[in-house]
């Protein structure tokens, strides 16, 4: 569920008319709706009511400080994957005992700057790494609350670029070598064992490779328990999808956490999950302006003004958008290839898509790009960063501004001798 709707025939994102932010704002923009921010959160949460659990959202998905900010008054912790996410995360008001750090390639400035920090977990996902941590923990006089992120080579489905729980994938330690890790982590100075991880990708609108994974793990944890490690923390990851416009309907979270409680309720562990794309994924839209309708041989080409550098997903994953005009409208509907304005054959939104008749002008909306939107957008072609608006109820409020040609190329100097 999310709340941009038609009033009067007008698409609003809650009590704000999209038309009306469009001609205050300018197109192309991001607008997020804090409603359905903190409806997911709860929806997730409540799910898992009964058990004891930490919900660190994903900061990936979307970093915007006041989405954060919105997150954090509901009491979620964060799941950072470098250095900037974590001061992105303790800025908003995140508890660093509600931070944990994930990623393959964290460095040691990131490392300590966590560790300064006091953060709860560091997911820890080589023995390299684990080593590096261990070294800088005593160097700080520090302990490093830690898990191993496990692969269990399990496929989840879905697109090969967010997999990340198969054996050829770079993502934790292999499963063979997992129990020999633990027993070294145990013996080392400034580590402290206290869970498990895992997380098998992302967009996945199945349970069944859920429940094979987090199986496996379990009978893990009973494994590393008997080697006589102390495991109170079953790390999830996230993963679940949501319905981007097409395909089958993902899980419920209540048929999720029935699933995960029956799985793991032998275990006696703390929780702790990472959703990013179902909590913000629904909760904003991409609004854009057309240009031209161009006309060719064969096809018929919608030219917008937003671009692959303000939303990459269709370009870099093929994702699938919902697109829709901001003024409802019924009647004749046309074929589309619905393309931006970089000189890339792969700016391209949509092809072939059914739409409503429209011309230059036009307002439309491209749905479900509240997560992986705005964090993933560039500069290319020298194109300025598209705002991003936050809206409550009647209020809306400007929560990133489109930079200026002098604020785009202020960071650019000329060396003396071209001067």
């Amino acid at each position: 569920m999310h709340h941009f709707a038609y009033q009067d025939g007008r698409l609003f994102a809650e009590n704000v008319d999209i038309e009306t932010l469009a001609i205050d704002i300018g197109t192309p923009f991001y607008v997020y709706s804090e409603a359905t921010l903190r409806r997911h959160f709860r929806v997730f949460a409540d799910a898992f009511a009964d058990a004891e659990i930490l919900v660190a959202y994903s900061v990936k998905a979307n970093s915007n400080i006041a989405v954060l900010k919105t997150l954090a008054s509901e009491g979620a912790g964060a799941d950072v994957v470098s250095g900037g996410e974590l001061q992105r995360a303790l800025h908003a008001g995140i508890p660093p005992n509600k931070i944990v750090f994930s990623g393959v390639g964290k460095t040691r400035d990131e490392m300590r700057a966590a560790l300064t920090a006091d953060i709860y977990q560091f997911n820890v996902e080589s023995e390299p790494e684990l080593r590096a941590l261990g070294d800088i923990a005593v160097s700080l006089s520090k302990t490093a609350s830690i898990a191993l992120r496990i692969n269990p080579d399990v496929a989840a489905g879905g697109h090969e670029k967010i997999s990340t729980g198969k054996a050829e994938d770079k993502f934790g330690v292999p499963w063979s070598q997992a129990r020999a890790l633990y027993s070294a982590a145990r013996e080392m100075p400034g580590i402290a064992v206290k869970g498990v991880d895992v997380h098998i990708g992302s967009q996945i609108a199945d349970l069944a490779p859920f429940e094979a994974a987090f199986k496996k793990v379990g009978s893990l944890i009973t494994d590393l328990r008997a080697d006589g490690n102390v495991i109170d923390r079953l790390d999830l990851g996230g993963g679940l999808g949501i319905p981007y416009g097409k395909g089958a309907a993902p899980p419920h979270p209540d048929a999720y956490a029935k699933m995960i409680k029956r799985v793991t309720a032998p275990l006696g562990v703390q929780l702790i999950f990472e959703p990013g794309r179902m909590i913000a994924g629904n909760a904003g839209i991409l609004v854009s302006r057309v240009i031209y309708v161009k006309e060719s041989e064969e096809r018929r080409f919608l030219i917008i003004d937003a671009a692959m550098n303000d939303l990459i997903r269709p370009a870099l994953y093929d994702a699938y958008h919902d697109i829709i005009p901001v003024t409802d409208r019924a009647g004749r509907e046309c074929i589309y290839d619905v393309v931006g304005p970089i000189c890339e054959s792969s700016d391209r939104f949509a092809k072939a898509r059914a739409l409503p008749e429209l011309e230059a002008g036009d307002l439309v909306a491209l749905m479900s790009t509240g997560a992986y939107g705005a964090a993933q957008t560039s500069q290319y072609n020298s194109r300025p960063l598209v705002p991003e608006i936050l809206v409550s109820g009647a209020q809306h409020a400007v929560i990133r501004t489109r930079p200026s040609f002098d604020e785009m190329i202020a960071n650019e100097h000329t060396p003396d001798w071209l001067s």
